[in-house]
């Protein structure tokens, strides 16, 4: 029995020592697949190391070039807006100098003219004086308007009177006559008129005597006054049977309608 617990243990110790010796080996395997993984981390960690310290170099001068970029927009935009000032600077002395210029050519008018004070007194009296003139003129013009209306008067009368002169001077009565007989005389074969000279009756001109539309008589001026004429009865003209009669309406020749005269 000992000697088959001997055996077992010495199998078992065995066994154990077998164990072990794989175990060590799987472990050394172990500490040197970790060794070599460290050796690869040591190396990718100086790689990283050196890519951070190129990236540290490498970032201050993008910075410093976008920073370069900005400063130039901004340089670009100021300059502009110099320009822009420096037109506007421009623009505003030559409205100045030109303010100048109109300020001077004024001040060089009223140096002309003298004081101010006196001016506007000198304005003042002739102004009064251009309202009076112009009340003036308006009477004047009113005055001026009205003696033309009596001289287109007198013009109108004067031709009036002329064309009647020429009329009656012609041996013709005027043409607008309209006068009666006032008396008759037949022994002596004349009439006398209600009107003369005054009314339109004409020296030699002939006359009709004339009932409603039609002509009863012809007479002939042989005498004309002012305010009366006489006029002898054309015998041819009177038929037979008319009378004439005082009242009966005497008319110029040239008033008649040719049709109605016979």
């Amino acid at each position: 029995m000992a000697k088959i617990l001997g055996i077992i243990t010495a199998v078992v110790l065995a066994f154990t020592a077998l164990i072990a010796t794989k175990n060590k080996s799987k472990f050394e395997e172990e500490i040197a697949n970790l060794a070599t993984e460290n050796g690869t981390l040591a190396k990718e960690t100086k790689r990283l190391k050196a890519t951070q310290a190129e990236y540290d170099k490498t970032t201050p001068l993008v910075e410093a070039e976008a920073d370069l970029a900005e400063v130039e927009s901004s340089v670009i935009s100021q300059s502009k807006r110099n320009n822009e000032l420096k037109q506007e600077f421009e623009a505003k002395t030559a409205k100045v100098e030109a303010n100048k210029q109109q300020l001077d050519q004024i001040r060089e008018k009223t140096d002309k003219i003298g004081d101010i004070n006196e001016l506007a007194s000198k304005i003042r009296v002739s102004k009064a004086e251009m309202e009076e003139l112009t009340q003036a003129v308006g009477t004047t013009e009113a005055k001026l308007a009205n003696l033309t209306a009596q001289n287109k008067q007198c013009e109108n009368q004067a031709s009036a009177l002329k064309q009647k002169l020429d009329t009656l001077s012609s041996g013709q009565s005027l043409p607008n006559l309209n006068t009666a007989i006032r008396s008759i005389y037949p022994s002596w074969g004349f009439v006398t008129l209600g009107t003369g000279s005054s009314g339109g009756v004409g020296a030699n001109s002939t006359l009709e005597v004339v009932r409603g539309d039609n002509t009863i008589a012809k007479l002939l001026v042989t005498c004309v006054e002012s305010n009366t004429a006489a006029a002898s009865i054309i015998p041819d003209s009177v038929t037979s049977d008319t009378v004439l009669m005082v009242g009966d309406r005497v008319i110029a020749s040239s008033q008649k309608p040719a049709a109605q005269r016979n």
